[in-house]
């Protein structure tokens, strides 16, 4: 038996955020095992933990999606951090847990009754080409001139952002792959609410599937932190504030930005345990069973 949670996270109010499927007990389970648990939890992502190979770290996690494994993705990593804190893990800082994954070593600051991890440094930045950014107006069903900024925002995912006049029409945008485009897709859109709003921007992430199919996640831990470096880092916005995002699938996604005296950026937000039970893995089926 291992034990499981499935965590809910980035939403003050449970079943409102990202929820992520952790294997508490992970030591043991093969690349294959994890993979074909990661299928049939139907989830974005499933997280894995397992004792760590690096001293300076309290626990190492691996990170899957239905296409394979990933080097980092954010609400998976605040996820596996509440699910091993409520586990019973004891880390060595009283401030600070210090997660490993394939991506390296990421602080999760624990302030206020939350978890906020420190935004890995971006794998590809910089200026998006102009065939790019026209197959992406393509994809969003946009004018290529509606798009009024972009930039290359990678810390694993493989994110492009892509920043609209509006809020509002981010919320309007209604994607759809082009007959014949096979190409995957991992592109974020962001749109500023007006001065004053509780939030600062809103936030949609459209990627391909394992099936080549357009998807859009609840809320992105991974986007809104390259999306932050890129937004503070061009100075249009000063932390702390709120971003938004799912909230055309009925989610109340509010990540929280904020920036340490370094200058770097942190993304936190609420995290519940919702389903709390054990795993069993008979053969080659996977059950779960809840207390």
């Amino acid at each position: 038996m291992r034990r499981f949670q499935q965590v809910d996270v980035f939403s003050p109010e449970p079943l409102q955020g990202n929820p992520v499927a952790v294997v508490v007990d992970a030591e043991g389970l093969t690349s294959e095992q994890m993979e074909r648990f990661t299928r049939w939890s139907n989830l974005s992502e499933a997280t894995f933990l397992l004792p760590p190979t690096d001293p300076a770290a309290d626990y190492r996690v691996r990170i899957f999606s239905a296409a394979g494994e990933l080097p980092f993705a954010g609400h998976p990593t605040l996820g596996s951090c509440h699910a091993w804190l409520r586990a019973g893990g004891r880390p060595r800082d009283d401030e600070h847990v210090v997660q490993e994954c394939g991506t390296g070593l990421v602080p999760i600051r624990r302030a206020d009754g939350q978890l906020a991890f420190r935004a890995p440094p971006l794998r590809r930045s910089g200026p998006v080409a102009e065939a790019d950014l026209a197959r992406i107006a393509r994809v969003l069903r946009i004018d290529r001139e509606a798009i009024v900024d972009s930039q290359w925002v990678d810390n694993g995912p493989g994110w492009v952002a892509v920043m609209l006049a509006s809020a509002e029409a981010v919320l309007d945008v209604s994607p759809a792959l082009p007959t014949g485009d096979a190409e995957r897709v991992d592109v974020g859109i962001v749109g500023t609410y007006p001065p004053g709003a509780p939030c600062a921007y809103e936030v949609r992430a459209i990627f391909s599937n394992d099936r080549g199919q357009l998807v859009e996640d609840p809320v992105t831990g991974s986007l809104n932190a390259s999306l932050a470096q890129w937004l503070v880092g061009s100075g249009r916005f000063e932390p702390p504030y709120l971003a938004s995002q799912g909230t055309l699938l009925g989610r109340t996604g509010r990540p929280a930005i904020s920036r340490d005296p370094a200058g770097s950026i942190w993304v936190g937000g609420a995290t519940h345990t919702v389903v709390e039970g054990e795993l069993r893995l008979v053969g080659q089926a996977t059950v779960t069973t809840t207390e």
